[in-house]
């Protein structure tokens, strides 16, 4: 795990809480309503972030690191629009505000940071200690793969959350949102609000949606700290990308078929790393296209229905013209 040494993990470790402190306690320290200009920005700085670091790792290290990175970056990245949908789910379930699903997202975020750490240190020590298991993270992300491919519309149960149900019986819960408060104290009694239910919810999701994602990153590199940054600079800017997405996400309907391409993909590599081993560059190639092919194709799909519900209309207004 420390094979480059302890202070790049430190120096990354201390970048990224510096990065965080400043976003929550500076820049968004009151609770508002995200305006898509100002999440495009942010998710701007967010990528430019990860690109500065990609290019620190070429220097530092060389191409072949630097192209892992990006590679495990744009992997977790795409995946990670997946989650979006599942976020606008959740938030419409439980009726949160606006202004309150920025800070709900933070937190899940800096959850969701420390849930990865752990299980891409187990996953590594795994499969530095028996290789074997590599052939267990490509079939899961095979099968994950095909799952996708034939699932049909995402839904929320959270009433059915083992977590949510337990933090219920351990926990007194508020009927209403006390502004965006995850606890509050009545009569000398701690209880909790529905936001804390709200951010139980998508910490759980988040957890899910990483068993998929954080095998398809060993599947370019099994060096721990690739692994571990790449997929935590695709998770930084998660927050700002639903902003942007929240609105549209639904529109690119050929999205969840692309990844399940990609998961297969990237499972398949992994089989078959001990007979064929398929170059970095051909990866991201590969991901890249079929990424392309996936958000082309939706555009496509959306300007045709556009195009049928406007000479449904046409057809409609001439009816009432001739009438």
């Amino acid at each position: 795990m420390l094979a480059i040494g302890i202070w790049p993990w430190i120096a990354f470790n201390l970048g990224v809480l510096v990065l965080l402190a400043l976003d929550l306690g500076v820049f968004n320290r009151k609770a508002h309503v995200i305006s898509l200009k100002e999440a495009t920005i942010w998710s701007a700085v967010w990528i430019a972030l990860s690109l500065a670091f990609n290019a620190g790792l070429y220097f530092l290290l060389g191409p072949e690191p630097a192209l892992e990175f990006f590679t495990g970056y744009l992997i977790e990245k795409s995946l990670s629009i997946d989650n979006i949908f599942v976020f606008v789910l959740v938030f419409t379930y439980f009726n949160v505000e606006a202004s309150y699903q920025h800070r709900v997202l933070f937190w899940g975020v800096l959850g969701a940071l420390v849930m990865r750490g752990i299980l891409i240190a187990v996953g590594a020590t795994l499969l530095e200690q028996f290789h074997w298991i590599i052939y267990l993270f490509g079939a899961f992300l095979i099968f994950t793969g095909v799952r996708m491919a034939f699932q049909r519309e995402t839904e929320v149960h959270p009433e059915k959350n083992p977590i949510l149900k337990l933090v219920r019986r351990v926990i007194p819960v508020t009927e209403n949102y006390e502004r965006d408060h995850f606890f509050v104290r009545r009569a000398g009694k701690l209880l909790a609000t529905p936001l804390l239910l709200v951010l139980i919810v998508v910490e759980t999701t988040d957890l899910l949606f990483a068993v998929d994602s954080i095998p398809a990153i060993f599947a370019v590199t099994q060096d721990p700290f690739i692994v571990y940054t790449s997929n935590v600079c695709a998770i930084l800017g998660l927050r700002s990308l639903y902003f942007v997405l929240a609105n549209v996400v639904h529109k690119i309907y050929y999205l969840k078929l692309g990844l399940a391409v990609i998961l297969a993909f990237v499972g398949v590599k992994m089989v078959l790393v001990d007979i064929f081993h398929i170059p970095t560059f051909l990866s991201l190639l590969v991901i890249a296209l079929i990424l392309a092919a996936a958000v082309v194709a939706s555009l496509i799909r959306d300007r045709r229905l556009k195009n049928v519900e406007e000479a449904q209309q046409s057809v409609v207004e001439q009816s009432h013209t001739d009438v």
